[in-house]
């Protein structure tokens, strides 16, 4: 039998009306990332959400099979891409920006405190020059700015935490969280990564939860649990409210902020992060090829714990 955590599953979330947007969410198993699709019903406009380029670190290796599969189902369901969007630069996973910009012809976006976390990574990577978001995206959405997916207005929330820049697109009744919750039964995201704070992530969540009841959050990852053997990752606040482990309805902020730092000490860092940052900060780029034609990456030695 398929094990469904290694496989590439897809599920169709349908728009509930009136301003809400159809929502397809598409698993990554190499990775556990989520990534979307969001689509206005009634003019077929999309944007394509935290998109991966795939990258097998143990042969640092590049494939397209999870922006193929995306694009496919663009296709197959005769939606045009308006917006190549990101919530934050990934740790764990390569993002498909500037590549999906190139097949779509559509303009990528990312969250304005972009700049903030790329001082950051170059100050340890040793690269003082290497990041520029303002060249490398097309657009860097301040909060509560907003913009169309078609006829469908969708807002942009700053949600700390992860990283110091995350954002959250909303859309009607969907709202693409990325690294701050997880699913109900299994929690929230770390906040251990340079330039996170958990007492940011906190809020972040809070703000998330605030919205209406009936708003579907999409989150960025999941890896099943010990009893739940599927992937998942659509719950609605109101569910959040009422079950999540870690910031359900009367959680006290400093046991979820003990208990949060206490998980992330246990944590490693994740096998793509080094590589993917250097990547995820030039849009998805790979560093200009050298004098032989190839492209190099520089990793940082003893940095980290």
């Amino acid at each position: 039998m398929t094990d469904p955590l290694k496989s590439r599953v897809v599920r169709h979330s349908p728009s509930t009306g009136e301003g809400s947007p159809d929502v397809w969410g598409i698993y990554e198993p190499d990775t556990g990332s989520i990534q979307y699709i969001c689509a206005d019903p009634a003019t077929r406009q999309a944007a394509l959400i935290d998109v991966v380029w795939n990258f097998d670190p143990k042969n640092y290796r590049f494939s397209t099979e999870s922006m193929d599969q995306v694009l496919d189902i663009v296709r197959d369901n005769d939606l045009k891409v308006q917006w190549v969007l990101d919530t934050h630069p990934h740790a764990d996973h390569v993002m498909a920006s500037a590549h999906l910009k190139e097949r779509t012809g559509a303009p990528n976006a990312i969250g304005a405190l972009v700049p903030e976390i790329a001082k950051i990574w170059a100050d340890i990577y040793n690269l003082p020059e290497a990041f520029a978001p303002s060249r490398d995206f097309d657009h860097l959405f301040e909060e509560g700015e907003t913009f169309q997916i078609g006829d469908l207005e969708a807002k942009v929330m700053l949600s700390p935490g992860h990283t110091l820049g995350s954002i959250t697109y909303v859309c009607g009744d969907a709202a693409f969280v990325h690294d701050t919750l997880m699913q109900p039964d299994a929690g929230t995201s770390r906040s251990d990564f340079p330039g996170g704070k958990t007492a940011e992530l906190w809020d972040s969540i809070q703000d998330i939860l605030a919205l209406p009841g009936n708003t579907r959050l999409n989150v960025g990852h999941d890896y099943g649990t010990k009893e739940r053997k599927e992937p998942m990752w659509e719950a609605t606040v109101d569910e959040h409210r009422a079950h999540n482990i870690h910031v359900k309805d009367g959680t006290e902020r400093e046991a979820f902020i003990e208990r949060r730092q206490t998980r992330d000490k246990t944590l490693a860092l994740p096998n793509r992060i080094l590589a993917a940052l250097q990547i995820n900060l030039r849009g998805g780029r790979l560093p200009e090829a050298e004098d032989d034609g190839h492209h190099y990456l520089k990793l940082p030695v003893n940095r980290f714990d």
